[in-house]
């Protein structure tokens, strides 16, 4: 052994501390009470602690009918006067009516004035001076905190759209306006809020459900190990049960399906389309539709179709594949510690993810407030011109544009390290996707080393070296970190530009460019391809240098040819394998899924009572059945390693040896059986 591409390496260690000296630039410029907290027109958190808006931890917007849509709000570019008030108005009033009785109704000036500039308490001043200045609203409506913003607290009452149970108001300006202008100003506000509702419920059924699904998880990875163990011995017997499971399953399903279908048949309503109830937050309403049953067992059906005529027609080369499985299960019960490997390949991603979320948060957060001038568009020359708020009311603006204000409106700045927070972003995301790669290819390389051990051991398992596992990993890393780092950097360029055209498809969606749209369709198909083919490339390169120590260009040359010399069997044993894989994956949480099923629908007897409440049954069983199936691909991968690996030593021991005394396989008697070659020769000792 010697180290591999050592210019890479030495490469990939400089990205890695200019990365580490990146997010300490970040961390040191940045402030993540931007994202926090809301911002008022003096550039002031709300809510932050020891200053004067301690306790006023709500945005409140002078006219919310400047404002066009909750984005905007969001994003805080809303041309109105903003400030940090303790809590949203619960009624209708005008600043003409309280400044009229102020007199004798002291108590509604002073709840009036806790929405006004700080400090504003001068009811004699006229109104138009008022409001041209922004003093104080000219209004206030019934509001609720939503994102530490005031929004109109909008419901409906039988079909129409109220405000306090109002459908009127006036602006404070002498017109009468419609609740539903509030509604246009906050474009979506009743999608937001539902939205709001939907997530309050969920994370309400979480709360009370956490412990019920850590329990599914648990019985998803002891069926999973225990798949993994009887696989070394009944690993044909199994995996044809598991088959058949799955088509049972997916029967059980068509007939549920159709059970439901033909018990809605003349209730009233049932006979609905989904076009024609629109969209409900409540899933439920669907389920009680026979158009919603029908679809799924038309579904169900294709699959249990598109199932059964593979099996019908790759009988034979799924024989072949289970000879390769039992093989491969017998390499992990010599070496088990494999199978949570994949547990340090989790880690190592959840670091990098963490890494770069924080350092994203920081760059987004980095720069010193902007203050533009606020005014009238069409009449002010100085609109959305950069000011001084400091020295603002010395300047001419304020005589050419009446009115106008010098408010907070983003974060930047014009140093150079502010010019550059764009590209500093693009290369927090470039290394975030080059060391995440690093670390998957770093988990490939070990799984592939330790299994190889097996194989190529004349004797098994007396031969195999003492922790194989740990001993791969101490191989990669000292040897093959350029050569893992180089294969990271190629698929990681690659991924970066899929990116940047997803992010122009985003961006150009609008487009009636039809030359353009399909320009982009079609480089977004290409890198696609280009990104899953060097992920195959790569995933070979590694079992290479795993195996004998060469750098990555070398080695993915030798394992592309080596697997176009065997392509027949490249697609056959491995793509069966693969698809048997996944059935296994698919019954695991399938299976996990339909315990999960009637215990959350409190169809277990015995377990009734012990049945959480629900508001949605469905949030807690799809996070069982996705959290099953990520658990089974966790323990399946390092399956699917050990088989790829077994498989490329297979085609290697073919060509460099012969059988003889001389050159003998290395490869089990019962594989080299199954496979059609000649009896072994003795091996030497």
């Amino acid at each position: 052994r010697h180290c591999t591409d050592t210019v890479c390496c030495v490469i990939f260690i400089v990205v890695i501390l200019g990365y580490i000296a990146l997010g300490i630039v970040a961390w040191v410029h940045g402030d993540p009470r931007k994202v926090i907290y809301p911002t008022d027109s003096y550039g002031q958190f709300c809510g932050q602690k020891d200053t004067a808006n301690e306790n006023k931890t709500i945005l409140f917007y002078f006219n919310i009918l400047k404002c066009a849509s909750p984005v905007v709000l969001i994003n805080l570019q809303c041309p109105t006067t903003q400030l940090c008030v303790s809590k949203c108005p619960d009624r209708f009033a005008t600043y003409i009516d309280v400044q009229a009785s102020y007199r004798y109704k002291p108590d509604q000036w002073n709840y009036f004035r806790q929405f006004c500039k700080p400090g504003f308490n001068n009811p004699r001043k006229s109104v138009a001076q008022v409001l041209r200045d922004e003093d104080c609203p000219s209004m206030i409506i019934p509001s609720r905190p939503f994102l530490k913003r005031c929004f109109p607290d909008f419901s409906t009452k039988n079909g129409v759209l109220t405000v306090a149970n109002q459908t009127t108001f006036r602006d404070g300006r002498g017109k009468t306006r419609n609740v539903t202008d509030l509604r246009e100003a906050a474009n979506g506000i009743n999608n937001v809020l539902d939205a709001r509702s939907v997530g309050v419920k969920i994370f309400e059924d979480y709360a009370i459900s956490w412990y019920w699904i850590l329990i599914g998880l648990f019985i998803a990875m002891i069926v999973s190990l225990l798949f993994l163990v009887l696989l070394r011995f009944t690993a044909g017997v199994l995996f044809w049960i598991f088959i058949f499971g799955v088509i049972g399953i997916i029967g059980y399903g068509i007939w549920h399906c159709y059970w439901e279908y033909d018990h809605l048949k003349g209730i009233p309503g049932s006979d609905l389309t989904v076009y024609d109830i629109g969209f409900q937050t409540d899933f439920r309403v669907y389920l009680q539709l026979r158009q919603t049953w029908l679809a799924f067992m038309i579904l169900l059906c294709i699959v249990e179709v598109i199932i059964i005529l593979m099996l019908i027609f790759l009988r034979n080369r799924i024989r072949i594949a289970i000879a390769l499985l039992k093989e491969g299960s017998r390499a992990i019960g010599y070496i088990m510690s494999t199978l949570f490997y994949p547990i340090v390949t989790f880690i190592l991603i959840a670091i990098c993810i963490s890494y770069w979320a924080v350092t994203a948060v920081f760059l987004a957060t980095s720069g010193e407030p902007v203050y533009k001038v606020m005014a009238n568009q069409t009449l002010c020359k100085y609109a959305n011109l950069t000011c001084d708020p400091e020295t603002f009311n010395t300047t001419n603006v304020t005589k050419l544009c009446p009115g106008a204000q010098c408010t907070f409106a983003f974060y930047g700045g014009e140093s150079l390290y502010h010019k550059y927070i764009f590209i500093f972003q693009l290369a927090n995301a470039f290394v975030f996707l080059w060391l995440v790669n690093f670390a998957i290819a770093l988990g490939q390389c070990t799984l592939a080393g330790a299994f190889a051990s097996y194989y190529w051991a004349s004797r098994k398992p007396a031969d195999i070296p003492l922790w194989p596992l740990f001993s791969s990993f101490g191989r990669a890393i000292r040897y093959h970190t350029g050569s893992l780092a180089f294969g990271a950097l190629i698929l990681a360029i690659v991924q970066l530009i899929r990116v940047i055209l997803e992010y122009l498809d985003h961006k150009l969606k609008g487009t009636q460019n039809s030359f353009t749209r399909f320009l982009l369709c079609c480089l977004k198909c290409c890198f696609w391809c280009l990104e899953k083919f060097l992920k195959f490339i790569n995933r070979n390169a590694y079992i290479m240098i795993a195996i004998y120590g060469k750098n990555f260009c070398t080695s993915a040359k030798e394992a592309f040819f080596l697997l176009m010399r065997n392509v027949v069997r490249v697609a056959v044993l491995d793509k069966v394998t693969d698809f048997l894989l996944f059935l296994g994956k698919i019954l695991v949480a399938g299976g996990v899924g339909v315990l999960a099923f009637f215990f959350f629908t409190q169809r277990i007897p015995i377990f009734a009572q012990e049945a959480p409440m629900l508001n949605y049954y469905w949030v807690p069983l799809l996070t069982v059945i996705i959290g099953s199936y990520l658990v089974a691909h966790g323990f399946f991968s390092v399956y699917a390693m050990c088989v790829d690996t077994l498989f490329l030593c297979f085609c290697e021991d073919l060509e460099r040896n012969d059988g003889s005394t001389a050159k003998p396989y290395f490869m089990s008697a019962s594989l080299h059986r199954i496979l059609g070659k000649k009896e072994l020769s003795p091996k030497k000792a």
